[in-house]
C-alpha cells in the first residue's frame, strides 16, 4: 500500500470504533474524534452510586459463530464477549392483559406460542420465515447495499443465488399488505403486537415498515440466532474495539468535536476538529473520512454536498427520539421471574410512544450493572422531538416532570417502585441524547425502515463525495449494534478496494 493511508473516523459509536479498528489492523492510519466523554454512543453506559446503566442499547445480536460480532472478534484477535442468551428476548404486554406474549429464543417454543396467542396465522408466520432465511443467507454473503459504482454492484451480485429470487415479490410490500394477504388484517391483538415489535426495531409501524426487513428483524430473536445481555455492561463491546484499535495503533481522541467535513472538486480532505477540553480548533487532512453520523449530521457538516442529496435527507420523515428513565431499585421492586426485557402497551386507542408504550430492561443478578440486592430498571417510550425544542426551560422542565410522573405511575402497575426501593433515579430526553451524542435533535435509531429507505432503496454507505463514508443506522442494514457492525464492514470492504 506505500505510505499508510491515513482515514479519520468521525464518531466513536459501534459502527465508528468498528471501522477504525478493522482498519486500523489492516494497516491504515486510523484516528476517531468524538465529542463524548467516553466511547460507545448510543451502547455506552455510565455510573451512578454503584449502579451502570447502559445509555440506550441494552441487548445485542451477532455473537453467535458466524454471527457479525463473532466473525469481526476472530478477525480483530479479540476474545469473544462473555455474554447470556436472552430466552425470552422479551415479555410484550397488550393492554390489559396480564399474561405476556413470551417471544421465546426456541424456535419451536416460539412457534406454539404464537399458535396460542395468535389462532389463523400460521401461513403468515411461514412467509415470515421463508423470508427471514433467504434474507439471512443473502446477507450473510456480504452484499453492498445500495450499489453506487460496478465494484458495489460486482459484490451485490456475487451475493445473489437462486435462493434469493423468493423474496423478490415481496420487495415493496409491507407488513400490513402481508397482513392483507393472508386475511389478517382485523386481527387488532397480532397487528398491534407486531406494531410495538416493529416499533422497536424499525422505527415505524406495520402500515410502513418493509416487510423483508421485518422478516429479519423479528426472526433475529430465534436460535440459531439469538439476542445476547452481555455480562458488566454493554461498554465491554465498545471497550475490546477500543483494546483492538490501539493495539494495532489506532488513535482515539474523546472530547474531540468534528465542525466540519472539507471537500475540494468532490472529493474529501480533511475535517476541522474543536478539543472541547482546550478549546483549540485545528484542520487535519486525510484521504478518507468515515461518518459514524446520522445522514442529517452528515448534510449538514459536510462542504459542497450535492443539492439533491441534502434534499433528500431534508424530505425524510420525521426520526423518533426517546424519553428514559434510569433507575437504581433494591431488588425487591423487581417481581419473582421477571423477564430481562418487557413490552408495555397500556391503550390500544393511541399511539405507541408518548408513555402509552414503554420498553423496559431490568437488570439480572451478577450482571455487573447493580450491587447485591440491588438492580437497575431502564424504560424507555418514544416520543417527537420536536416537543422538547425551542420552548422555555420552565416549559421544557414541566414537560420532562410530567413524562417521569407518567413512566413511574405506569411502572408501579407491574415493578414494587415505593421512595423506599428506589434508590437512584435518573431521566434522559432527546435534549439529553443530543448533548450526549450530538446526534441531530437527539434523534435515536436511525431511518425508518420503510420501502423507501430499506435495503435497496436506502442510503448508501458510498457517499457522492469521493472517500467520504458513512456508516451507522443511517444505512444498510439498520439499527442496532449487530447492524452498524455490518455497515462498518461495508465501508472497509469498499476503502480496501477503492
Amino acid at each position: 500500500m506505500g505510505k499508510k493511508q491515513e482515514v479519520i473516523v468521525i464518531g466513536a459509536g459501534i459502527g465508528g470504533l468498528t471501522t477504525g479498528a478493522l482498519l486500523a489492523h489492516d494497516g491504515y492510519d486510523v484516528t476517531i474524534y468524538d465529542q463524548a466523554i467516553v466511547p460507545g454512543g448510543c451502547a455506552s453506559t455510565f455510573q451512578r452510586k454503584g449502579f451502570t446503566f447502559d445509555v440506550g442499547a441494552t441487548q445485542v445480536a451477532g455473537l453467535e459463530e458466524g454471527g457479525i460480532h463473532h466473525r469481526i472478534f476472530q478477525y480483530l484477535q479479540l476474545d469473544i464477549l462473555s455474554a447470556t442468551e436472552c430466552d425470552p428476548a422479551c415479555a410484550v404486554f397488550l393492554p390489559q392483559e396480564k399474561q405476556p406474549i413470551m417471544v421465546w429464543r426456541n424456535p419451536e417454543k416460539w412457534r406454539l406460542e404464537r399458535e396460542r396467542q395468535f389462532p389463523n396465522s400460521k401461513n403468515f408466520w411461514a412467509l415470515f420465515q421463508k423470508l427471514f432465511e433467504a434474507s439471512w443467507r443473502f446477507q450473510s454473503r456480504d452484499p453492498i447495499l445500495p450499489p453506487r459504482n460496478l465494484w458495489d454492484l460486482g459484490q451485490l451480485i456475487q451475493a445473489l443465488r437462486l435462493d434469493t429470487f423468493v423474496t423478490v415479490p415481496f420487495t415493496l410490500m409491507t407488513v400490513a399488505d402481508a397482513l392483507r394477504l393472508f386475511g389478517l388484517s382485523k386481527d387488532r391483538r397480532l397487528k398491534t403486537f407486531l406494531d410495538m415489535q416493529l416499533k422497536l426495531y424499525s422505527q415505524v409501524d406495520t402500515e410502513e415498515t418493509a416487510l423483508l426487513y421485518a422478516a429479519t428483524a423479528l426472526s433475529v430473536s430465534q436460535s440459531p440466532q439469538g439476542l445476547y445481555h452481555l455480562d458488566g455492561s454493554m461498554q465491554v463491546l465498545s471497550d475490546r474495539l477500543v483494546e483492538g484499535l490501539k493495539r494495532d495503533g489506532g488513535k482515539l481522541y474523546m472530547r474531540h468535536l468534528v465542525q466540519k467535513i472539507h471537500t475540494d472538486n468532490g472529493k474529501v480532505t480533511g475535517v476541522t476538529v474543536k478539543n472541547l477540553k482546550t478549546g483549540e480548533i485545528t484542520r487535519q487532512k486525510a484521504h478518507h473520512v468515515v461518518g459514524n453520523l446520522t445522514v442529517n449530521n452528515l448534510a449538514t457538516m459536510t462542504e459542497n454536498i450535492p443539492v439533491t442529496y441534502s434534499q433528500r435527507v431534508e424530505k425524510l420523515p420525521p426520526a423518533s427520539g426517546a424519553f428514559v428513565i434510569y433507575l437504581g431499585v433494591d431488588r425487591t421492586a423487581i417481581p419473582d421471574n421477571c423477564p430481562p426485557h418487557l413490552q408495555f402497551l397500556y391503550d390500544y386507542d393511541k399511539e405507541i410512544g408518548e408513555i402509552n408504550s414503554l420498553f423496559v430492561s431490568v437488570s439480572k443478578q451478577g450482571d455487573g450493572r447493580a450491587p447485591e440486592g440491588k438492580a437497575t430498571i431502564i424504560a424507555s417510550s418514544f416520543t417527537d422531538i420536536n416537543r422538547w425544542w425551542n420552548i422555555p426551560l420552565e416549559d421544557y422542565e414541566a414537560l420532562k416532570q410530567d413524562y417521569t410522573n407518567k413512566t413511574l405511575d405506569r411502572l408501579k402497575e407491574y415493578f414494587n417502585l415505593t421512595p423506599e426501593t428506589i434508590i437512584h433515579q435518573e431521566i434522559a430526553t432527546p435534549v439529553t441524547f443530543y448533548k450526549y451524542t450530538a446526534r441531530e435533535k437527539g434523534i435515536v435509531g436511525g431511518i425508518g425502515q420503510r420501502i423507501s429507505t430499506f435495503g435497496p432503496f436506502g442510503f448508501a454507505t458510498r457517499t457522492p463525495l469521493q472517500n467520504l463514508w458513512l456508516v451507522g443506522d443511517s444505512t444498510h442494514p439498520g439499527e442496532g449494534t449487530a447492524g452498524v457492525s455490518y455497515s462498518a464492514l461495508t465501508v472497509v470492504r469498499q476503502i480496501q478496494n477503492n
